[in-house]
Order: C-alpha cells, then sequence, then structure tokens
C-alpha cells in the first residue's frame, strides 16, 4: 500500500498544474485579433498540446492508484468534445481564417480542461472491446456536430447583420460568401450523422443487453432530428434559420444523452451514472 501510494505521489499535483497552464495558454490565444502578437499562435498550439496530455491522464487515470479502466465522465467527455472542435478548427483555419472562432473555442477550451480537472468522474472498467470504438465514434460525432453549431451561428450572426445592411448581401463573416458557409455548415452536419449513425449501430450489435434509458432515448431523438434536417434541406430546401434551429435541437438532445446526463448525475446528484 505504501509503494501503491508513493509512486502515484509524484504525480498527484500533475492534472492541476497541467490544466491551469492549458487554460493559461488558451486565454493568451484568446488574444483579440487587432492586437494579435507574434506570440498568440504558439500559446495556441502550446494550450492544444496541453490539453491532449490531460486527456490522456483524465481518460486513462495516469497516475492514479485506480488506473484500470477509462474515465469517462462528465469533464473529460466535454473536454475531449471542445479538444477536437479545436482540431478540426485548426484544420479548417490553414484555409479559411477565422479569429473570431478561434477567440471564442480558446475560452471553450480553457473552460473545457478546468471542468475536467474539477469533475473528471469514475474510473469504469470496459464491458466489450469494442466500447472504445463506440467511444471514440460518439464523441467524434460530438466534436463534428460542434463545428456544424460553430459554423451555424456565424451563419445567423450573418443573416441578423444583413437585416442590419451591416455586411454585403452575398457575403457573411469576413467576408465569407454565406452560401460557401451553409455549405460547410452543412458538410460536418453529414459528417457527423455518418459518424453518430455508426456509432449507434456499433453499440446496438454490441450491446449485452440493450436498455431504454436516457441515453438511449436521446441519442434516438437526436439521430431523427439530424435525420429530418438533412432530409428537409434535400426535399424541402430548408435554409438559413429554419435549418439552423433544427441543428441546435438535435445537438442539445445529443448532449441531454451523454454529457448532460453524466451532469446531472456527477455534478448535481454527486453519484456515479448508472
Amino acid at each position: 500500500m505504501i509503494l501503491a501510494s508513493g509512486s502515484a505521489a509524484p504525480l498527484a499535483g500533475t492534472p492541476l498544474a497541467l490544466a491551469l497552464a492549458a487554460a493559461l495558454a488558451y486565454g493568451l490565444a484568446a488574444w483579440p485579433a487587432q492586437e494579435r502578437p507574434r506570440w498568440v499562435t504558439p500559446t495556441w498550439v502550446t494550450g492544444w498540446l496541453l490539453h491532449a496530455v490531460l486527456l490522456a491522464m483524465d481518460i486513462t487515470g495516469l497516475g492514479r492508484a485506480e488506473a484500470q479502466g477509462a474515465r469517462l465522465g462528465f469533464g473529460p467527455v466535454l473536454s475531449l468534445t471542445v479538444w477536437l472542435v479545436i482540431a478540426v478548427h485548426a484544420f479548417e483555419s490553414r484555409l479559411l481564417p477565422l479569429p473570431a472562432v478561434r477567440r471564442a473555442l480558446a475560452v471553450s477550451g480553457a473552460a473545457a480542461v478546468l471542468l475536467a480537472w474539477a469533475f473528471p468522474g469514475e474510473m469504469r472498467l470496459l464491458s466489450s472491446p469494442w466500447a472504445p470504438l463506440h467511444w471514440v465514434l460518439g464523441v467524434g460525432s460530438y466534436a463534428l456536430f460542434g463545428a456544424a453549431v460553430l459554423h451555424a451561428s456565424m451563419l445567423d450572426n450573418a443573416e441578423r447583420q444583413m437585416r442590419r445592411q451591416v455586411v454585403a448581401p452575398a457575403d457573411g463573416p469576413l467576408g465569407l460568401p454565406l452560401l460557401r458557409l451553409e455549405r460547410l455548415t452543412f458538410r460536418f452536419v453529414e459528417a457527423g450523422f455518418g459518424v453518430l449513425t455508426l456509432a449507434l449501430l456499433l453499440g446496438f450489435a454490441t450491446a449485452r443487453q440493450w436498455r431504454w434509458d436516457h441515453k438511449s432515448v436521446f441519442s434516438l431523438l437526436g439521430w431523427g432530428v439530424f435525420a429530418a434536417l438533412l432530409v428537409g434541406r434535400q426535399l424541402r430546401g430548408w435554409r438559413g434559420r429554419q435549418a439552423t434551429r433544427w441543428l441546435y435541437l438535435g445537438t442539445a438532445l445529443l448532449l441531454l444523452a451523454y454529457v448532460g446526463s453524466r451532469f446531472v448525475f456527477e455534478v448535481i446528484l454527486g453519484r456515479p451514472a448508472s
């Protein structure tokens, strides 16, 4: 017992130190674009890399005496989702710089690493060898829909500016054509829907006993909303606010399926999710 606790002791304070360092780096990366110094990009990358290390420690329980299984609580899952959205944005920004999105994601990243440290959840044994793939697909769909929501919010903002005649009718944020922004939004929706479908099919196929619990119900409701959105866009030509409202509703249902329910169990009720 002494050896076990002693081996974990050197790493005991590491998650908090890394979380504070990552939050600081993200905070510096949120510097206004008009006054953006040269060190903003290095701090942005540093925050993302520290975030990755924290995710590995949070999820695997590295440095903890009970490090068996996986830690899939509210905080780590939300943190991984934000980390993946930042990765998608970093790739996209090489082709299409969007400083306003970078600032919003930097603030979200700082909040996510601190929430993951504060609410890590309990270590749980994996019930199936397919569980890691199912979980990765599920979180991947979260990230893709999160990226879609970011683009949809810019689309809504551009439409509001158009009504006030702040921007040219054909242009959106930073002069980006609205049609291009809309296409990008639905590319993320289509990709997220495909990944979510794979996650659900894998869950159905590998579950030892199917249960109609809150996770299953909200996941299927979210899937149905996204399916209706894509069909409505294809057959009825849904665009603008009508389409983004369906996107926001589906994303909210998907968040309630896992992150929201875990938040209620772990943070509000103070007990592990079933």
